[in-house]
């Protein structure tokens, strides 16, 4: 099958049904925009499970996303997409870049969830907008961003408690959105330990990619510990 397009944790094949697509995950890790790089030994086909598993997760919950199957261990079928250039990102828990903007301390929960926009954009280092910095690119309409918001407020409504059950606190995590060929807006790219901030309840162990950017060790570990609960 044809390369469409290669990322820095994903490959993307053409598809054997028009579309769709194939989606390979590679053990590569970067963080900081590329900057820190290396090789998580099984992290590919962690992030292929644990994506697939949750995208089934929220599809029985009303939930539309790209996923169709998973090939193998390391390949998904899913819808092909047109993206649109934001992330989503839903917070919890105060952590990571939210703990350097504001100064609260890390691991103070959130009344309510609190959503942002990031701008799909490596040259720019994926920066934080506001809706009127959305409109300015012309990224979304006002009604796309109320859309995404409700999207990955439901989204976030039906996981935590799926990862409470199991021991783990999503304190943050990651969402893309796209439009399939019939113009369904459709959640897209994956879930996983990779756009996942995932704690252990109890401990307040690290269970995800910071482990890896903060140079905790362990990493191969908490993937395969959040493998093993998400597939309970």
């Amino acid at each position: 099958m044809e390369l469409l397009y290669e990322g820095k944790a994903k490959k993307v094949f053409s598809g054997s049904l028009p579309g769709t697509v194939r989606v390979e995950f590679k053990d590569s890790a970067t963080a900081f925009n590329g900057q820190k790089k290396s090789e998580i030994s099984d992290k590919g086909i962690v992030n292929a499970a644990v994506s697939a598993r949750l995208f089934a997760w929220l599809s029985d919950h009303g939930l539309s996303t790209h996923f169709i199957e998973q090939q193998d261990a390391r390949n998904l079928v899913v819808e092909q997409l047109t993206m649109i250039a934001l992330e989503v990102v839903v917070r919890n828990v105060v952590a990571g870049s939210l703990h350097q903007r504001t100064g609260l301390n890390e691991g103070t929960a959130l009344d309510v969830p609190i959503v942002e926009f990031y701008y799909k954009n490596d040259a720019l280092g994926d920066p934080l907008l506001n809706d009127d910095h959305i409109q300015l690119l012309g990224l979304a309409s006002p009604d796309l961003v109320a859309q995404l918001r409700q999207e990955a407020l439901r989204i976030n409504q039906v996981l935590t408690p799926f990862f409470n059950q199991r021991g783990v606190s999503l304190v943050d995590f990651k969402l893309e959105f796209g439009w399939n060929r019939a113009g369904d807006l459709k959640l897209g790219d994956e879930i996983s330990p990779d756009t996942c901030r995932l704690w252990d309840t109890i401990s307040g162990e690290r269970l995800d990619k910071d482990r890896f950017r903060r140079d905790l060790g362990g990493i191969e570990e908490a993937y395969q510990e959040i493998y093993k609960r998400v597939m309970q």
